[in-house]
């Protein structure tokens, strides 16, 4: 959710304690809660209820400082409604109130089971008062930089970061998953219930799987998409390579994208070498109406593709990029909205800029030794290297901040969880994300074929299966199939 809009949100001002219209379903009184209205970027509204509750913000700090975390209340509209929902964003660093934007309808289809809660996790939205850091550190422009010298500059960034937020007084420490998890409880003795349902997608699935190890008997059932384990913030390079298959697959069932692109590993071979030999000088385009020069590099296509082969329709977006460099052009990067790129890429010069809450959560959750030589030897053979998570770089440079194997060990559990995994999802891939619940004995696998990372809007099935879940009923249909997007661009 990098680089979004802010949502809209218009607060009503009726007076505190009047009930609002039928509309807002079954009221209920919570501290700390007003009424309000929210709109939507597209101008769809819903009334509810925002609200706040405290948390220390370290929890093994006897007089550390305590946290203001927001959320609205979509009240339950069902005759019969169970547990809350709570929504849980992806990123980290991404805002559950922002995501109504994108899922609207879900939120509202929800409300049928229960009060719908859009939270913004500790450091994130409206949650969030922390400082971002801007470094010293800059990658030239326009000057070809190696591997070993992007990588040492970004990580003097983070030492560099790291000092200013001690500086500024911030508690990393106390960014991590499982705080976050046992925020979740705070939530639940907030609402005054005696269990929460979870719904959570990419790392939303992280925090909800981390819950389900911290806080198992106040969850009631957890919906996840696009799993990532507890011991998969770094992704392994090999399995990029089984989606490119997969993804090659999907464009040789469409007669034009496969004449345009019969070997998608070929084309995106030849082109890194391409670039490794003579970068590409090109224009990114800014604002205020200025351009930008900048040497493209093998380096950035790597980071590039690690985005974009989230999912299909992006994918496809990848691909005219790659084939327009195969033809010695200019990929049109300034027809993409720009949350799809890396941090930093589309305003080359400027200091490297780092997040407090996402990099320190991403550093706590980190990467076990066994996994780490596995990265390194893969990434050697593998068309993206080492590049689909950048904090694989920083391990080691903040060990305090680490939750150990510990933290990283599978959930068992008996509890109901529902995870949806898309075939041609490039950021959490099919296999990882079945080996993310192995541990869990009550889990009804959903297969979304021609799906990709951001799939809960894909199908209306998506939707029914979940009212299933949540109704108790059996799902005896697992495998959904979603119309692929045109892949072939020009």
């Amino acid at each position: 959710m990098k680089g979004l809009k802010r949502l809209t949100l218009f607060w009503s001002s009726a007076v505190a304690g009047l009930l609002l219209t039928s509309s807002i379903g079954h009221a209920k009184a919570i501290n700390n809660e007003k009424p309000y209205t929210l709109t939507t970027w597209n101008k769809k509204t819903a009334d509810g209820y925002r609200g706040f509750f405290k948390v220390p913000e370290n929890r093994a700090i006897k007089d550390s400082r305590n946290l203001s975390i927001q959320y609205i209340r979509f009240p339950s509209t069902g005759k019969k409604a169970g547990p809350p929902i709570v929504y849980l964003a992806g990123g980290p660093g991404g805002s559950g109130i922002m995501a109504v934007n994108y899922r609207y309808e879900m939120f509202m289809a929800l409300r049928e089971y229960g009060d719908v809660i859009a939270l913004d996790q500790r450091g994130t939205g409206h949650s969030n008062d922390l400082p971002n850091c801007e470094s010293k550190q800059i990658v030239p422009p326009l000057i070809s930089t190696s591997d070993s010298k992007y990588v040492e500059l970004h990580q003097s960034a983070l030492l560099e970061c790291l000092s200013f937020w001690r500086d500024q007084g911030v508690d990393l420490a106390a960014y991590n998953t499982l705080e976050s998890a046992r925020d979740l409880e705070a939530l639940r003795h907030h609402l005054g219930e005696e269990k929460i349902v979870l719904w959570g997608t990419s790392y939303g699935s992280h925090l909800a799987l981390a819950a389900l190890k911290e806080i198992e008997g106040s969850i009631d059932r957890i919906i996840l998409s696009s799993a990532e384990g507890l011991n998969q913030t770094i992704k392994l390079p090999s399995r990029t390579e089984s989606y490119l298959d997969r993804l090659q697959k999907a464009i040789d069932q469409q007669p034009e994208a496969k004449a345009i692109y019969p070997d998608i590993k070929g084309l995106i071979h030849r082109v890194h070498a391409k670039l490794e030999k003579q970068p590409l000088k090109i224009q990114l385009p800014q604002r205020d109406g200025s351009k930008l020069d900048t040497l493209l590099q093998r380096r950035d296509m790597q980071q590039i593709a690690s985005a974009f082969i989230a999912d299909p329709k992006s994918a496809a977006q990848l691909l005219a990029f790659y084939r327009a460099i195969d033809l010695r052009e200019v990929p049109a990067f300034n027809k993409v909205p720009s949350r799809y790129f890396p941090d930093g890429f589309l305003q080359p010069g400027a200091p490297i800029t780092l997040r407090p809450m996402p990099t320190a959560m991403d550093i706590a959750s980190g990467i076990d030794k066994g996994r780490k030589a596995k990265v390194a030897e893969q990434a050697k053979a593998s068309l993206l290297g080492d590049y689909l998570n950048f904090s694989y770089h920083y391990d080691g440079l903040a060990p305090e901040l680490d939750l150990g194997n510990r933290f990283r060990a599978n959930p068992q559990s008996d509890v109901p969880v529902l995870l949806f995994s898309g075939t041609l999802d490039g950021r959490t891939y099919i296999e990882s994300q079945h080996e993310a619940v192995s541990g869990l004995s009550n889990t009804t696998l959903v297969t979304v074929k021609n799906a990709g990372h951001n799939l809960f809007m894909a199908s209306e099935e998506v939707q029914d299966t979940i009212n299933l879940f949540l109704e108790g009923r059996p799902i005896e249909k697992t495998t959904i199939t979603v119309d692929l997007p045109t892949l072939a661009i020009k």
